[in-house]
């Protein structure tokens, strides 16, 4: 009898064994799997308890479909470009300097020459001036055209400098001048800056053309049609 519950007693306990080995075999596995991708126990302790932030879906924009007679309709228009290109419609550009040392009058005078002038046109203004801001201004009018032609899509031949103003900087330097007789005088060092805003206008040859038809208008003729062909060969108008 005793024999006999000791091999019962043998087998129960390799029973549980051999269970206590499959369930740890069990558990380890993919806690294996899981501690695979860690270098550490540093990088489980970041992952388990640092904080996850869930960033919210932006909601759909409703889908709006155009034909094609609708879009190739009007090629020209604000509808065509932002709908059927898919591109924003920007019809002006602003642009400034920054804030150097120098007065608004005289900086004022490089605004006049560049306003309502091409963009081309500003920029060799600006590269043939002997003013010691020039070099300032025809960078920013470079970087400007840049911007509106590569971000914004406007048109590179037709830009013209629509405006052109300068302002006084936020602070102006002011240091002590000596003078004769134990004296002194404030030296004020002013700053200021030059915006510009770069709209869609009529090219150098556009603007060439119109001049011309002005001029030929102002002359008074006795015919009823001037041709404006220019005269080959023209005699001479004393003959004595």
């Amino acid at each position: 009898m005793q024999s006999l519950k000791s091999g019962v007693s043998l087998v129960s306990r390799s029973r549980q064994a051999s269970i206590i080995k499959h369930t740890s075999s069990q558990i380890q596995q993919p806690c294996s799997r899981g501690m695979a991708g860690f270098n550490g126990p540093l990088d489980w302790v970041r992952q388990k308890f640092s904080p996850q932030f869930k960033v919210p879906e932006r909601p759909k924009p409703p889908s709006t479909t155009f034909d094609e007679e609708t879009c190739q309709a009007g090629k020209s228009s604000p509808v065509f470009v932002s709908k059927c290109l898919n591109v924003a419609w920007y019809t002006q550009h602003k642009f400034s300097t920054a804030n150097f040392k120098i007065s608004h009058r005289k900086l004022n005078m490089l605004g006049q020459q560049i306003s309502g002038k091409p963009i081309d046109y500003a920029i060799m203004q600006m590269q043939f001036s002997e003013k010691r801001a020039s070099k300032r201004i025809k960078s920013m009018l470079a970087t400007a055209k840049h911007h509106a032609t590569y971000y914004k899509n406007m048109e590179t031949s037709k830009l013209i400098v629509a405006q052109a103003w300068v302002t006084k900087g936020p602070r102006t330097l002011k240091r002590l001048e000596p003078k004769g007789r134990g004296k002194y005088g404030i030296r004020v060092h002013p700053d200021s800056r030059m915006h510009v805003i770069l709209e869609k206008g009529r090219t150098a040859e556009e603007i060439q053309k119109a001049e011309r038809e002005r001029k030929l208008k102002r002359i008074v003729s006795a015919g009823l049609v001037r041709e404006d062909v220019p005269l080959r060969n023209p005699a001479g108008v004393w003959r004595w």
